[in-house]
């Protein structure tokens, strides 16, 4: 194998494949909100917490917060902004990933806000 395959094959590699395992999704009016906790598969950490704006801007997400070493950093993040939604008057249910195109939680977007 040459050095430039090698390097490719070791950089997909290194990039950790996340999964859904738990999400919120939020209405108020017409507008709708997505809170996702990604992980790697069978792992506690790292995480990260997606937030998307389905309404305002369709397939974009931020990634709020990530965690690589407290294990349920993620989980206490996206019940706090869950709770200050609901204190906003937006109502929230969990288990919405399930219900969203499949695209819709994989555009992939920089992260704005890191542990």
């Amino acid at each position: 194998m040459r050095f430039r395959e090698l390097t490719v094959v070791i950089l997909v590699l290194s990039v950790p494949i996340l999964a859904i395992a738990e999400d919120f999704r939020c209405t108020s009016g017409e507008k709708v909100r997505r809170i996702e906790i990604m992980y790697e598969p069978g792992l506690a950490v790292p995480c990260e917490v997606h937030y998307f704006k389905d309404t305002e801007a369709p397939g974009s997400r931020e990634v709020l917060w990530r965690a690589q070493n407290e294990a349920g950093y993620c989980e206490a993040r996206s019940e706090e902004l869950v709770a200050m939604l609901r204190s906003f008057g937006w109502e929230c249910t969990a288990g919405a990933a399930e219900d969203m195109p499949d695209d819709a939680s994989n555009s992939p977007a920089p992260p704005t806000v890191i542990e």
